[in-house]
């Protein structure tokens, strides 16, 4: 699916989105996001591409995996812009959380050390 966004590969998009697959995003009215549910897998990809169109800069994804599940790194000019945390059922990405809020992003590169009280 990286791949496919970044090369808006329409056609690699929809053979990995659900047909009723939802979007979800978070911006906190910081960075641009969707106000309401997106739902369906062409106002999804209408989303993505139009989003990515006004980052400026150039644009990357990458795997990764975030809270133990599949998801993808956004990064405009080498900086944390977006992740998408992804909900597979049945080899389909069905959900998708989108999150912009730079100020749940800053967290992704950094380590939490985790004591023993």
């Amino acid at each position: 699916m990286s791949l496919a966004v970044e090369t808006s590969d329409l056609r690699g998009l929809l053979d990995v989105l659900a047909p009723e697959v939802v979007v979800v995003s978070d911006g906190v009215g910081v960075r641009q996001a969707a106000l309401r549910p997106i739902v369906g897998a062409e106002r999804a990809i209408r989303l993505f591409i139009g989003s990515m169109r006004k980052v400026g800069g150039t644009l990357t994804t990458e795997p990764a995996v975030i809270n133990g599940s599949p998801a993808l790194l956004f990064r405009a000019d080498g900086k944390v812009d977006g992740v998408a945390a992804l909900r597979i059922e049945d080899a389909l990405v069905t959900g998708v959380y989108y999150v912009r809020n730079p100020e749940k992003l800053s967290r992704l590169e950094s380590e939490t050390p985790l004591t023993l009280q």
